[in-house]
């Protein structure tokens, strides 16, 4: 009867240094998709409706704020909202792939590349691989929600979250530093 129970015991540990170690090995096979550029095993990460979602919402959400109320409140600058959030999809769209989630990952800053600044060196160039999430802060939110806190290139947190879907950890969201325009102002 203790080797059973004795054998419980260890299953039972087993299964949950499994679930902890989880979100470590779901970023380790995120990295080696980045730096080999293989978007279909990167893809295998990534919750791609679940990710659009949330990033749709944010950027809209930034739109209106970055427009103010009085932008809302007024009938024409309704109307321009709308539009504009029906060009916020064509940005959503370049961040939710492979490559897109690769260059956040890596800090590099979409932002700069929207409103054509410069910080120093060509945001068009082909950048050298960096190691992605390099730097991260990790942290449990819950058993199945974890977070990789890594600095874009401004150095204003960008946090990868990551969702247990089964046994599976998927990047499910990017919460994107958007509480402020992004020249500070």
């Amino acid at each position: 009867m203790k080797k059973w129970l004795a054998l419980v015991v260890i299953v039972c540990v087993l299964a949950a240094g499994w679930l902890a170690a989880g979100p470590f090995i779901a970023i380790h096979g995120i990295r080696g998709a980045v730096r080999d550029q293989d978007a279909a095993r990167l893809s295998g990460y990534i919750d791609f409706p679940a990710l659009r979602t949330s990033l749709k919402q944010q950027v809209d959400g930034y739109v209106a704020r970055r427009a103010g109320p009085d932008m809302q409140s007024s009938l024409l600058g309704a109307i321009a909202l709308r539009v504009a959030g029906g060009a916020t999809g064509g940005i959503v769209d370049a961040m939710a792939t492979p490559a897109g989630l690769a260059a956040l990952m890596e800090g590099r800053n979409f932002w700069h590349r929207l409103e054509g600044r410069r910080s120093g060196e060509d945001p068009y160039a082909a950048a050298p691989p960096r190691d992605p999430l390099e730097g991260a802060r990790y942290r449990y939110e819950s058993p199945s929600r974890f977070t990789a806190t890594v600095r874009n290139a401004d150095g204003d947190p960008v946090v990868f979250v990551l969702s247990r879907q089964g046994l599976a950890w998927k990047v499910t969201d990017v919460r994107l530093p958007l509480s402020a325009p992004p020249d500070g102002g």
